[in-house]
């Protein structure tokens, strides 16, 4: 047999903080010297001393950055418009409907008494 489901409370507990075990001894950092990073993460990409080749460097990398970013965006926006207007089409359709109505209600309505004043 099978409870009828039952509805969550309308207030749940939020864990806060972390509460060790009394029972676990929390693990040792590895000892000796911290392992050291790659030169191509510590070392500059272009020697300081050429600032003009620094610049040139920078400046291609924004434009390539630019380039990217801007594809990104245009596709994310497409996207988010496609699915914008799928959602609005529905309500659109209505809307022109009743629209439509109402005009057509309106244009017979005004040349009913036209056609009975000149038979």
């Amino acid at each position: 047999m099978s409870a009828a489901p039952r509805t969550p409370p309308r207030f749940v507990p939020t864990l806060t903080e972390v509460v060790p075990d009394p029972g676990v001894v929390p693990p040792r950092p590895p000892a000796g010297p911290a392992p050291a990073l790659e030169p191509s993460v510590t070392a500059p990409l272009v020697p300081a001393a050429d600032p003009v080749l620094e610049e040139l460097l920078v400046h291609r990398i924004i434009q390539r950055v630019d380039v990217i970013l801007e594809e990104r965006l245009r596709e994310a926006i497409a996207t988010v418009i496609q699915e914008q207007t799928r959602s609005i089409v529905p309500r659109l359709r209505e809307e022109v409907e009743s629209v439509v109505r109402q005009a057509v209600c309106e244009a017979v309505a005004e040349e009913l008494p036209v056609e009975r004043r000149h038979p």
